[in-house]
């Protein structure tokens, strides 16, 4: 696929644009973004994680044996944000301003995750959203995986994203 198509994967739009963590040896770099201007980013990312309707009561009622899901799985995701430079290897280390882990179901089978991540400077906090969504979601396994082992994530995906000279992107666009 050619660096500006746009294609699609499983109904979702995918677009690859320029790479820019390449130097002139090919050879993995972290992009220099000292002389980029400073402006509000924030990122929305989510996921979801799809279980048994007894495993998603479990969770509502609290009557998970290691503790409140939803609380753990929140601050889980609320550090993974603040860690994300220390799990991917080419990201910046960001001072966020802000993060919020957001949680709905059907009523059924599905545990809805969205996550929002903002901070005032030179790079996005895509990553940050979409690395705190993965977490929130592995730790809802890890904590219910004692119930019900064959639970599914995903997808896991960027939502929007808002600042930066790249501009704005929702996932309708």
């Amino acid at each position: 696929m050619s660096h500006q198509e746009n294609k699609e994967y499983e109904g979702l739009p995918v677009s690859s644009g320029k790479l820019t963590h390449f130097n002139e040896q090919g050879r993995a770099r972290m992009v220099d973004i000292s002389g980029k201007e400073s402006s509000v980013r924030k990122a929305v990312a989510s996921t979801r994680v799809i279980m048994k309707p007894d495993t998603l009561a479990a969770i509502k009622a609290g009557q998970i044996g290691k503790g409140d899901v939803l609380a753990v799985a929140q601050v889980a995701g609320i550090q993974a944000a603040k860690r994300t430079s220390d799990w991917i290897p080419m990201c910046h280390p960001l001072p966020l301003t802000g993060i919020n882990v957001t949680f709905e179901d059907n009523g059924r089978d599905e545990l809805h995750i969205e996550v929002e991540v903002k901070t005032e400077g030179k790079t996005g906090v895509e990553m940050e959203a979409l690395t705190a969504a993965s977490a929130v979601a592995l730790t809802v396994y890890d904590m219910c995986k004692a119930l019900q082992k064959d639970m599914i994530i995903g997808p896991t995906l960027l939502l929007s994203k808002s600042g930066g000279k790249s501009g704005d992107y929702t996932i309708d666009s």
